[in-house]
């Protein structure tokens, strides 16, 4: 059986002037079509799919002028959008039931920004790629009619694998700081696992080092540091001033930070995972939800854990595993800083500083954030025989 992979690849689109305003219009009609619809979904407590395309799929599109195929594409958008809502207010995301923030939530139909993303399907979207080169031309549906032959460009590993599907999935127009960007989805076989014949390479997830693997590397350094000390510095000033230009340059520099923390992290898993691939190991890594619930910080150190996508290391690394071929296991952090890893002895004093280790029974030392990463290793390596063989697994007695 052969397991699909979910894939997006992104291209850039060249509009002239006259298609970015056609474009521009479309984004704007599809949105404001989302928040009324929003409205009545909200207002009439109709939530599934099949019932609001069967109570305001007419009325959607005589009210905004769309065409059939989109107006689909814009009641999928926002179904998806209340189910999204739905589960964060039941993961209890915007606080208990009762409180004021979770209250307001739920009290307000989703709004839509004017140029926020639209998916399209094949039916709106076409591509001709040619057979070589950085680009080529879609065909899309505006509300001024179909555009042709609007040029792309891309990466050239990017547009070879559309090149190599024969049908490519949804797509969704994005228009991102004056760019005009295309993210098209794609199914990629996935890799078959390869067992870790030599071991596991565990990584280690902290604050001052990002990341630290069991061979001893440490992803972080003086330059990544300075970085995120400096937008700090510089957030906390425009925050304090408090003016529209203020406001303005915080939203500008949120995305900076962010493109900035999304280059490392990709750099920081692929790194890891080419790795683990070379030496034909696994990759054990700690548990990647609730780690700012779990984590302790003086009152300093709090802005730099938030400060950081976590959960996107942690996405990079398992889908980068996954086309790799690389087997991925999430183990339980607890207690791996102040174990050591030589002789198993479990003491808060054993860490005697951010970054020093030394073991009160066998005098082990060394980095902490490395016999953290050693610790995680060898869980992996339990945890790997408990996914083999489950009749091995400890079972846990009823309370």
């Amino acid at each position: 059986m052969v397991i699909n992979v979910k894939h997006v690849v992104q291209v850039r689109l060249l509009p002239t002037p006259e298609q970015a305003s056609a474009l521009l219009a479309t984004l704007h009609a599809c949105n404001t079509a989302a928040s009324w619809l929003s409205e009545q979904m909200h207002t009439n407590r109709v939530f599934g799919k099949f019932d609001v395309q069967k109570r305001f799929y007419t009325a959607l599109r005589e009210r905004f002028g769309l065409a059939a195929q989109p107006a689909i594409r814009v009641i999928g958008k926002t179904v998806d959008a209340y189910t999204t809502l739905r589960a964060n207010l039941k993961a209890g995301n915007y606080g208990p039931p009762g409180s004021d923030r979770r209250r307001t939530v739920e009290d307000t139909p989703i709004a839509f920004r004017p140029h926020a993303g639209q998916p399209f399907d094949a039916r709106c979207l076409s591509w001709r790629l040619g057979d070589a080169g950085l680009g080529g031309t879609v065909s899309i549906w505006t509300t001024a009619g179909r555009l042709k032959d609007v040029r792309i460009v891309g990466n050239p590993g990017h547009l070879a694998l559309l090149r190599s599907r024969s049908s490519i999935g949804e797509t969704d127009l994005l228009h991102r700081d004056g760019v005009w960007l295309l993210h098209a989805v794609i199914d990629t076989p996935e890799t078959p696992r390869r067992a870790p014949v030599n071991g596991f390479l565990g990584v280690d997830l902290g604050i001052v080092n990002i990341a630290t693997t069991s061979d001893g590397d440490r992803f972080s350094g003086s330059r990544l540091n300075r970085y995120r000390k400096r937008q700090q510095r510089i957030r906390k000033r425009l925050q304090a001033k408090k003016t529209t230009s203020a406001r303005r340059l915080l939203r500008k520099r949120r995305r900076t930070e962010a493109r900035f923390a999304t280059d490392v992290n990709h750099q920081i898993s692929k790194t890891i995972v080419a790795e683990a691939e070379r030496t034909g190991r696994g990759i054990a890594v700690g548990e990647l939800t609730g780690i700012r619930d779990r984590v302790r910080l003086r009152k300093p150190q709090r802005a730099t854990l938030h400060s950081w996508a976590f959960a996107q290391l942690g996405q990079f690394l398992a889908y980068k595993a996954q086309r790799a071929g690389v087997v991925l296991v999430q183990v339980d952090p607890a207690y791996t800083s102040q174990r050591c890893h030589r002789c198993g002895w479990t003491d808060r004093k054993n860490r005697r500083s951010q970054a020093s280790f030394i073991c009160g029974r066998c005098g082990f030392v060394g980095h902490a954030d490395h016999n953290a990463a050693l610790n995680i290793d060898q869980r992996g390596v339990e945890r790997w025989g408990e996914v083999m063989r489950p009749d091995a697994a400890p079972i846990l007695a009823a309370s």
